[in-house]
């Protein structure tokens, strides 16, 4: 676990299998990013079909199959078995092709070849940040970008979120500990990194959506996470799903959720391209 002097920690423990038994939930439940999204930035990066795109941290290949859709020639690179079979499957539904590897970050090499863009969705926190830009800046085309792709809820009503995050400290203590970490532990910004890397010239493109979760859906979401994955909670998931359901109908009896999601895709490239 790397640490700064100061106390500001920029890597988490590294586990390649980490997500495994979210796959099934992960693209379902998670927050979609919106193709006008994607079409910014890939008009930002100056992307022209036939350029080479790594989806690095793949999971089940969101990022990568919109981008193959855009006529790009993609790359997927995860360290869940499931989550690149899925990938696999959501791609060939979707008529696109895309190669989708094994590996992580701490993989990434020259034979890999050259990109113009590498794309990151909810997953740059899990690597060693700084030297995944390092590596990247050997991979990456002199006028290419690195592009982290988020999502931030800005509101919900009525608020789930503490009644999860009660659960899971209760029922995954371990897992919990992360979170607590990345949220309260003082765990350096995205941006703060990237000013230190190669790729220090940041600007951001974002989307606003409002959202209408059911119960089932934010179960859902909850089984996508780290945390909350049905591997993590074990032979504790029925009595954790059947708390959080009744958490949730204390919250609201109808079963009416909303939010506001903010989804945004932060534009790294290297100062002074042309």
């Amino acid at each position: 676990m790397r640490y700064r002097t100061n106390t500001v920690m920029t890597t988490l423990p590294f586990k390649p299998r980490r997500f495994r038994s979210t796959a099934a939930y992960y693209a379902r439940y998670r927050v979609p990013y919106p193709e006008a999204l994607i079409s910014e930035v890939a008009e930002r990066a100056g992307l022209v079909p036939g350029d080479r795109v790594l989806d690095l941290g793949c999971g089940p290949g969101m990022l990568a199959i919109a981008f193959a859709r855009l006529g790009m020639e993609v790359v997927g690179l995860d360290p869940e078995a499931e989550m690149l079979a899925a990938a696999r499957a959501d791609a060939g539904k979707a008529g696109i092709e895309a190669e989708f590897i094994e590996g992580s970050s701490y993989d990434l090499g020259p034979d890999m070849g050259r990109f113009r863009l590498v794309v990151m969705g909810r997953s740059f926190h899990w690597m060693d940040r700084p030297a995944t830009l390092a590596r990247l800046d050997t991979l990456i085309a002199p006028d290419g970008a690195v592009v982290l792709f988020d999502d931030h809820v800005l509101s919900r009503d009525p608020d789930w979120k503490p009644l999860l995050d009660a659960l899971s400290e209760k029922y995954v203590p371990d897992s919990a500990v992360l979170r607590k970490l990345r949220h309260e532990g003082g765990f350096q910004r995205h941006e703060a990194v990237l000013m230190e890397s190669a790729f220090a010239d940041l600007s951001l493109v974002g989307r606003v959506t409002s959202r209408r979760p059911e119960v089932e859906e934010i179960l859902g979401w909850a089984y996508s996470l780290s945390v909350t994955s049905p591997e993590a909670l074990g032979n504790k998931r029925d009595t954790f799903e059947a708390e959080l359901r009744a958490g949730l109908a204390g919250l609201s009896p109808e079963g009416r959720f909303s939010e506001i999601v903010r989804l945004e895709a932060l534009v790294a490239f290297r100062p002074g391209r042309a």
